[in-house]
């Protein structure tokens, strides 16, 4: 295959909302080949239920698990010190995280554990010449993106093990915030977050990428949806951590209150 169109939502964190209008936008084209997940489907916002039937009638989609799958695989409450991402355990905000990953598990059940658990850890494709791996963080690990040291290393291996490849291509989620660096032959990417946005701009995403004839394109569409909605089921439901997560979505920043 000398070109391809991906579709690329990441970070949904059970906004509904949001998903519903990023499914919308993928589906008025009629150019994309391939849709695919980078993870963090679940866990922190209002409506895991819902947001698992949508991902699920996704057709053929490629779905990689994130770290806040990976909690409610491995039940990550029942830890005697549950921590995160390196939090601090007594932290009340870790505690509060981590009683929302309990809640969100309850409500997604046993086929919300199968589909966390069958999620691939990465991706990988080569179109032509130009190789393209898609994961949530890392191969590695899925808690911390690569600095840019380990991407290019990384990148040398994969030259050095397939002679054939001229650009490659690393696209990541998790951060919530866009990232795209070009290092010679290395693009680095990511579009923030499908769900939850951290750079202080409060549309949702979804990315497009298109390799033909060895050229990376990439779109990022930065779309509105029904954010009360989302805060509307937050305040609804409550679950563990609402009140940061209202605001969270309100000025698309990392919060500290609870």
């Amino acid at each position: 295959m000398d070109s391809k169109t991906f579709a690329i939502i990441t970070d949904i964190h059970s906004n509904f909302a949001s998903l519903t209008k990023a499914l919308a936008i993928i589906d008025g084209r009629d150019d994309i080949d391939q849709i695919i997940c980078l993870g963090d489907c679940f866990a922190l916002g209002p409506e895991p239920e819902k947001t698992m039937d949508m991902l699920k009638s996704i057709p053929d989609c490629i779905f990689l698990r994130g770290n806040h799958d990976r909690y409610l695989i491995e039940k990550l409450w029942e830890d005697d010190l549950p921590s995160l991402e390196g939090m601090d355990p007594y932290d009340p905000i870790c505690q509060a995280i981590v009683k929302n990953e309990k809640w969100t598990a309850e409500l997604l059940g046993d086929e919300g554990h199968n589909f966390c658990k069958d999620m691939k850890i990465a991706h990988r494709e080569i179109i032509d010449k130009t190789l393209i791996e898609f994961t949530h963080a890392w191969y590695k690990r899925d808690d911390k993106p690569p600095s840019v040291q380990e991407a290019l290393n990384w990148r040398d291996n994969v030259l050095k093990t397939n002679p054939e490849i001229e650009n490659v291509v690393f696209i990541h989620g998790h951060v919530h915030v866009p990232r795209h660096q070009i290092i010679d032959n290395l693009t680095i990417l990511c579009q923030g977050a499908t769900g939850l946005p951290f750079d202080r701009d409060q549309r949702g995403a979804v990315a497009f990428l298109s390799i033909k004839n060895n050229q990376v394109h990439w779109d990022v569409d930065r779309y509105e949806y029904d954010k009360e909605s989302t805060r509307k089921q937050l305040e609804k439901r409550k679950p563990p951590f609402y009140t940061n997560l209202k605001n969270t979505i309100k000025f698309a920043s990392i919060r500290n209150d609870l």
